[in-house]
C-alpha cells in the first residue's frame, strides 16, 4: 500500500491478487459519482491488479478513514464469497 501526499492531493495504491478483484473492489466502492462536498473530490481507478485512489480533500484524514473502512468491508466480503467465478 502506498501513500503519497503533495498540493492536498493523495494517492492510495491498493494491489490485490488479480486484476478482476481489482475491479470488483472498484465496482463496490465507486458505484455512484460523488457528489462535491466542500472541496472533497475521490477518484477511484484500476490499473492490472491495483486499486488507485486520488484524494483531494481539506479533511483528508476523515475521508481516508472512512474509505479505508469501506475498503476493509470490501476486502472482508470478497473473502467469505471465495474466488470469482468466471463469466
Amino acid at each position: 500500500m502506498f501513500l503519497m501526499a503533495a498540493c492536498n492531493i493523495s494517492e492510495l495504491s491498493i494491489p490485490f491478487p488479480s486484476s478482476l478483484l481489482a475491479q470488483i473492489a472498484l465496482g463496490s466502492l465507486a458505484p455512484d459519482p460523488e457528489p462535491r462536498k466542500g472541496g472533497i473530490s475521490k477518484e477511484l481507478s484500476v490499473m492490472e491488479d491495483t486499486l488507485h485512489v486520488a484524494d483531494e480533500a481539506r479533511i483528508l484524514r476523515v475521508s481516508v478513514s472512512s474509505f479505508l473502512e469501506h475498503l476493509s468491508l470490501v476486502v472482508e466480503t470478497m473473502d467469505l464469497f471465495g474466488p470469482p467465478v468466471a463469466r
